[in-house]
Order: C-alpha cells, then sequence, then structure tokens
C-alpha cells in the first residue's frame, strides 16, 4: 500500500487517483506515524506539496531508523537546490515538482523497487570472515579528496572500499568524515544511528570496544563509521577526536578509506596527516581542475609528500571540450587513473550498491579494481604522518 499525506483535500484526491487504488490517504502525520508503526512492513510514503519541509524532514528523519526499508517521496511545487539538499540529508529517497503527475508516478515506482531491494538484504545469509590482525598490525590508510563537491567523490570512496576489501578477503572500514554534510550514510541506505559523533563523550577513554560500537556493517569485509546526523552534531568533533579515533581503528582494519568534506578543515587535516595515500579526485571541467590545481600547491606548502598523492580522473571520457593535453597543462602532474562516464552510476547509487557490487564487470568498476589492484594494494604500506601541523605552517619533510 502507498500512504499518502497532503493537507489539502483536493490535491490528496489527485495523489490517490494518480498513484491507484492501493493508496490511503490519511489526515495528519502523526496517524500516519502510527500506521507505519503497526504497520513495519510498509514500504512507501508520499508527502504532498502542502507538507510543511521542516516538518517532512523531521518524519523522514525519524523513521529512516525504525523504517530503513522505508522509501519517502517528497512533492513540492518548486524544486530547488536548498529544498533539495536539505531532503536528501534527511534520508527523503525523492524529491519531484507535483505538477508533473507522470513523474511523481514514476519516482514511487523507483522507491519501491529499491524498498523492495532493501528489505532482503543481499549479504544477510553470506557469512562475515574471521577477524584477524592486519599483517604489520595496522591498517593502511587512503584519504579521498576532492576541493569541489560534485565530484563524485564519495562515490569513488564507497567503490574503492569494497574493492579493497576484496570479496571480504580484507577488513576495510569506510569512514565518513564530511561531518556537517556526509553522504555514505545515505549513500549507502545505511542507518545514520551509529556515527563518530559518539566518540566526543568519551575521547579520553576511547578503546577498540568503543569504536567497534560506533561502527554499522555494510557488507562482508566493509564496515562503515558514519558521519552525525545534523551539522550542528558534526561541528563537535574535533581534530583530537578524528585523530584518536584513526589511531583505535588502525589495529582494527587492513584498509581504513576515509571520505572527506571539499576543504582543508582540521578534521580533514588529521585524517591527511594519518594517511598513508591521498586519492585526489578531479573532472575534466575548469574549475575543478582549478580548485584541485590549488589544492596540490596546498599539499605541497603543507609538506604532504608528492609521492602518496593519487590523481584520479572522473568522467574521464566526457566530450566536454576539454583534451587530455589540456587537463594534463591545468593539473601538472600524473594521472593515475581515468574513471570513465556512465548512466550507470547514478543508477548504482539510488539503488544503495557501489557498482563495483552491483555489476563487478562494468568499465567503472574495472577501472575503480584495477585503480585499486595496482596503486594500492600491490605497495607497501608506508608510514603515516607524525601529527602535530600548523593551520598555517609549512611542515618539515621527513
Amino acid at each position: 500500500m502507498t500512504l499518502v499525506y497532503e493537507r489539502r483535500g483536493s490535491a490528496a484526491q489527485q495523489l490517490a487517483d494518480i498513484l491507484g487504488p492501493a493508496t490511503r490517504v490519511v489526515g495528519s502525520l502523526d496517524e500516519l506515524s502510527a500506521l507505519l508503526a503497526g504497520n513495519p512492513e510498509e514500504l512507501l510514503v508520499v508527502l504532498g506539496a502542502g507538507t510543511d519541509l521542516a516538518d517532512a524532514v523531521r518524519f523522514a528523519v525519524a523513521h529512516r531508523i525504525t523504517h530503513p526499508a522505508l522509501g519517502v517521496v517528497l512533492l513540492r511545487e518548486e524544486v530547488d537546490a536548498t529544498v533539495l539538499a536539505e531532503a536528501l540529508r534527511a534520508g527523503i529517497r525523492e524529491v519531484v515538482a507535483s505538477a508533473e503527475m507522470l513523474t511523481v508516478r514514476a519516482a514511487c515506482e523507483r522507491s519501491l523497487a529499491l524498498s523492495r531491494l532493501l528489505a532482503k538484504p543481499t549479504w544477510a545469509s553470506v557469512p562475515e570472515p574471521e577477524a584477524t590482525a592486519p599483517e604489520g598490525g595496522e591498517a593502511k590508510i587512503v584519504t579521498v579528496f576532492a576541493p569541489k563537491g560534485g565530484c563524485g567523490k564519495t562515490t569513488l570512496a564507497t567503490n574503492l572500499a569494497v574493492a579493497l576489501s576484496a570479496g571480504g578477503a580484507h577488513r576495510v572500514c569506510l569512514v565518513d568524515l564530511d561531518l556537517a554534510f556526509g553522504d555514505v550514510a545515505i549513500m549507502l541506505q545505511l542507518p545514520p544511528d551509529r556515527n563518530i559523533g559518539e566518540a566526543v563523550s568519551i575521547v579520553d577513554r576511547l578503546d577498540e570496544t568503543a569504536v567497534r560500537s560506533m561502527l554499522t556493517r555494510y557488507r562482508p569485509g566493509v564496515d562503515t563509521l558514519l558521519a552525525p546526523p545534523t551539522p550542528a552534531d558534526g561541528e563537535k568533533v574535533t581534530r583530537g577526536v578524528v585523530t584518536e579515533v584513526l589511531r583505535i581503528a588502525r589495529s582494527m582494519f587492513d584498509y581504513i578509506v576515509i571520505d572527506t568534506a571539499p576543504a582543508f578543515n582540521e578534521q580533514v587535516l588529521a585524517a591527511l596527516d594519518a594517511s598513508h595515500k591521498y586519492v585526489l579526485l578531479a573532472a575534466p571541467d575548469i574549475p575543478t581542475l582549478k580548485n584541485l590545481r590549488v589544492a596540490l600547491d596546498t599539499f605541497d606548502l603543507l609538506g604532504f609528500p608528492a609521492d602518496r598523492r593519487l590523481v584520479v580522473l572522473n568522467r574521464a571520457d566526457a566530450k566536454v571540450g576539454l583534451t587530455a593535453a589540456d587537463i594534463a597543462r591545468i593539473l601538472r602532474t600524473p594521472i593515475a587513473a581515468n574513471i570513465p562516464s556512465s548512466r550507470d552510476v547514478p543508477v548504482s547509487i539510488n539503488r544503495g550498491v557501489p557498482i563495483v557490487a552491483d555489476q563487478p564487470n562494468h568499465p567503472v568498476a574495472k577501472a575503480v579494481r584495477d585503480f585499486a589492484q595496482v596503486s594500492l594494494l600491490r605497495e607497501p604500506a608506508t608510514a603515516a604522518r607524525t601529527p602535530g601541523r600548523r593551520l598555517f605552517g609549512p611542515r618539515k619533510q621527513k
């Protein structure tokens, strides 16, 4: 059944007519919550354009934990970037213009298809590998960084984590350090009830048991340490918290993949200090390439070694008027991997399954896996830098 909440009676009836006979219109969000409490198998809620945005966000946040397979589709008279970002951050699966009824119905169908997959976990019956200490006693830490949003940074980080796990042969932790607007939980369709924010109040007595309690399992071989659910909670996660969590996590995994905010803040710099490799993401457009060039200069200023930097060009085959020579001229650094463009990537994101796991023979999946094999798995883990950076001072090279 599809559950619909719309304060305006005529709009509610129109939605019921479009969505079909298996639709129930409710009179309030409280009634909607009560129905979900009594029928946890429900998979689709449509919030009409008359729903206050703040109410819709509160509803979605509350039910993404108690009903993780539930899809929420929000209708708006106008869809803008601000509304879209806030809605997706809350776990709302689709935001659609209310006037486009065919699009509304298609969005509901997509959401239902995904919810049915989530209701039957792919990995539920797969035995987990035994936890053994990594060779050398310390994980290799790989930080994925892009100086501009929208490059596919989180997509690359999630796919790298799956590739490095090699089907469960290696233990990998994917850490979301975009503390204000992290997308790992949404991208992997994971409930954010466990997250790094829990370390704030116990940072002086953190141990392996405490860190393990903050992890959310994605699949055998891949655990996640998610970002806090709100930017206010993310602000409480200090550089010291990040450093201590990573110090403890090193002994628990073979690889740690860190997804970062697109900024050189203290938390990101703490991750870079601890890292063995820096994966820097580019895309074939002038603003992104310019920002990456500035970031590379900043790495030089801060003393992050050039031999640990791996530049990856995403959507490398996009026909946007830039040649390989143009890109090389702007970046002035070798490209370690070229990831092709494909419409299948956003499809995999919407399904909550990285393309490396969903379609392992896909050209994008092969490119990511080859990069992981050649640049990360086959290289020894050289020692990470010793923390102690000054915010605007250069480091001494070791």
